[in-house]
């Protein structure tokens, strides 16, 4: 299993194109903009779409999904169902950010707790994440302890609690009690700026240590 991180949209959100070496089948995990620059990235790793995955229903995290997904002919997956109303006001959010219009839509396939999806030889295990949005979820991949959460979680920080059907309490339990079981040496990619580790999050975090819960 392969990765690149490909930054779109101007709050630079972390798109990522994950592929699997045997087959070069390929997946987007959150594609929330910039179409071109992320074709470019798939004409340039070898690869084949063969599926879209979205960890929660924010503009800068699906934005792109639909004229990919049409582009490719590809299924969108992801996120949870509890995300719908999020996709279902992406005409609002564009217009309040300055993005142009996107229009709302519904993924061919919800996820929950304990799915899992398939990427050539590679699975990923689904977790719910719920806090920053109801439906969030993180896409984990035991082989190579890496996991994708979005914007749960950051190098430093946590994610926002302020929007609509956000939850401050439910996301420490998330993080705690869904991303921390996964295991101490798992790198994480969030939602923007660098790659982490869960163990660096549980030592340091100043919203999350362990330390702060002891």
């Amino acid at each position: 299993m392969q990765y690149t991180i490909i930054p779109v949209t101007p709050f630079q959100q972390n798109c990522s194109l994950i592929w699997c070496e045997q087959t070069k089948q390929a997946a987007l995990v959150d594609p929330g903009g910039d179409p071109d620059r992320i074709s470019q990235a798939i004409e340039k790793a070898g690869v084949e779409l063969a599926q879209i995955w979205l960890t929660h229903g924010h503009l800068d995290h699906v934005g792109a999904s639909s004229q990919l997904a049409t582009k490719y002919g590809v299924d969108i997956i992801g996120p949870g169902e509890q995300d719908q109303f999020w996709l279902d006001g992406l005409g609002q959010q564009s217009q309040m950010f300055g993005f142009d219009p996107i229009e709302s839509f519904t993924p061919t396939r919800y996820l929950k707790d304990g799915d899992t999806l398939s990427l050539g030889e590679h699975q990923f295990d689904v977790v719910h994440v719920p806090g920053h949005t109801p439906g969030h979820v993180a896409i984990f991949h035991p082989q190579s302890q890496t996991a994708w959460v979005g914007d749960v979680l950051f190098c430093g920080s946590i994610g926002r609690t302020d929007f609509p059907q956000s939850d401050h309490a439910a996301l420490i339990r998330s993080i705690r009690e869904k991303l921390w079981p996964l295991g101490e040496q798992v790198t994480f990619v969030p939602g923007h700026g660098p790659e982490g580790q869960f163990a660096e999050e549980r030592r340091n975090n100043p919203f999350v240590a362990d330390q702060l819960f002891s």
